[in-house]
């Protein structure tokens, strides 16, 4: 035991037993390898132990951050929703539209995106947990989107007090989800223009 005075502060300073701060760089290597690791391998095959190999690290610092490669991923997942997609202001309803179909396709497009969404969907239907996980990460934004639209298109006179914002949101990713995370087929030159169009028509009908 020690009289030093001196050594009081530094030893206050001194980080708990098992309180070690996580390292920033190394929980952004880890993400970094769980998408490369996902467009190698996919979701199935893709283990905590190819993560680790990848990011340069060891199994225990993914384990110190994430309870499973699922947790993983919903974390990852999560903080690309958090970024946050801006609400379109393209000033016409077929304009921001057209512009949330863009972003969205480009989103499905991400090996995150089209590998894991279809896994995380049928866990979902077995754990209430991962359920609401992904209707956080997945949905909420888009919910949020949908509902600047349709308030800024009612406001201008372009649909109809009361216009749904979950019927648009169904209408814009419905068809995009079909085609790119289940038909996986490519996106013609201009479809994203008629189906921007289609879903305007459908807003101003229904």
């Amino acid at each position: 035991m020690t009289n030093d005075p001196a050594a009081a502060p530094a030893a206050a300073r001194r980080a708990p037993a098992g309180a070690a701060v996580l390292r920033e760089d190394v929980t952004e290597a880890i993400r970094a390898a769980v998408v490369e690791e996902l467009a190698a391998v996919g979701f199935a095959r893709m283990s905590i132990e190819g993560i680790a190999r990848r990011a340069g690290v060891g199994k225990t610092a993914v384990y110190r951050r994430w309870k499973s490669k699922l947790h993983l991923v919903l974390d990852l997942i999560g903080a690309v929703a958090a970024d946050g997609i801006p609400v379109p202001a393209t000033g016409s309803l077929y304009g921001d539209v057209r512009a949330l179909l863009e972003v969205m396709s480009h989103v499905l497009r991400h090996p995150v995106a089209s590998a894991v969404i279809p896994d995380l969907l049928v866990e979902a239907a077995r754990n209430p947990e991962i359920a609401d996980a992904v209707r956080g990460a997945l949905v909420e934004g888009q919910r949020r989107i949908a509902e600047g639209i349709v308030s800024e298109a009612v406001a201008r006179g372009e649909l109809p007090a009361g216009a749904d914002p979950e019927h648009a949101l169904d209408l814009v990713i419905g068809p995009l989800y079909w085609r790119q995370v289940v038909v996986r087929d490519a996106v013609a030159a201009g479809y994203l223009d008629g189906l921007a169009r289609s879903v305007v028509a459908g807003l101003r009908v229904g």
